[in-house]
């Protein structure tokens, strides 16, 4: 039996492609994916980041902000999340103009040695999604990025902050996480999880720009038990984004 998902179609052009709803604008190229709706938020009331460019979508307007770093400009723009909306924001950007770029995010952890706030780089992501499948042929994986990563850990060395390489587990469904998948997938060798990166990856791979994530340890299902740990108001979470404007605009 054939499954449509692993129908892949290598064609380059699409009938919609992004730059049919996206014209190119004068955008940074650097550019931070930050799934921190609350440092944005922060960012823009203090006078920070300002909006350049807002398009709307039937759940609503979507803004790409810009700030200035160290005299460069640097690009800011929430994924939403899941794979599908976080990567039909990544082309959106990808159209506008920008063409380097840096996520930073939580993401759940699977081992128990990864304290709340540690920083995980992923080498590679676990496909457990439908996106990347379209940008990509079928595979369990979809690597990073090896000269960005180099890029990244070089910064993190530089700036003696404590980190790890590792796999992590992209799924659609987080109601799903059960032992037996959590298992299986801490067996492979992930370390975290979440709802993004495969897609990302792979977006990036197929328009051909450069991507890293930086994502730091957040909720716990090391145990038998999941484990909130408060995750979401790490205050991590600033912190991570400013580093991944400078490692957007040193890639």
């Amino acid at each position: 039996m054939s499954y449509p998902i692993l129908e892949h179609d290598p064609a380059p052009q699409a009938l919609i492609e992004p730059s049919a709803l996206h014209a190119a604008r004068d955008v940074p190229e650097a550019a931070v994916l930050c799934f921190f709706h609350e440092v944005i938020e922060k960012l823009v009331a203090e006078g920070l980041a300002r909006e350049c460019v807002r398009w709307s979508s039937e759940q609503g307007p979507t803004a790409l902000y810009e700030l200035e770093s160290g005299g460069d400009r640097v690009a800011i723009l929430h994924p939403g999340v899941g794979a599908p909306i976080a990567a039909i924001r990544l082309e959106a950007a990808i159209a506008l103009g920008c063409r380097r770029f840096v996520s930073c995010g939580g993401a759940g952890a699977l081992v128990p040695e990864l304290a709340l706030g540690h920083v995980v780089v992923p080498i590679s992501a676990v496909r457990d999604e439908g996106t990347s499948y379209h940008y990509l042929p079928p595979g369990r994986e979809v690597m990073a990025n090896q000269e960005a990563m180099r890029s990244v850990e070089a910064l993190l060395r530089e700036r003696d902050i404590p980190f790890v390489l590792g796999k992590t587990w992209t799924t659609d469904a987080a109601y799903r996480e059960t032992p037996g998948r959590v298992s299986r997938r801490r067996g492979e060798g992930c370390l975290v999880v979440e709802m993004e990166a495969a897609a990302l990856f792979a977006v990036a791979e197929f328009r051909r720009v450069p991507f890293v994530s930086l994502l730091y340890a957040g909720d716990s299902l090391a145990g038998d038990r999941w484990d909130h740990r408060r995750w979401n108001r790490h205050e991590g979470r600033e912190q991570l984004f400013w580093l991944a404007v400078h490692a957007a605009l040193q890639l």
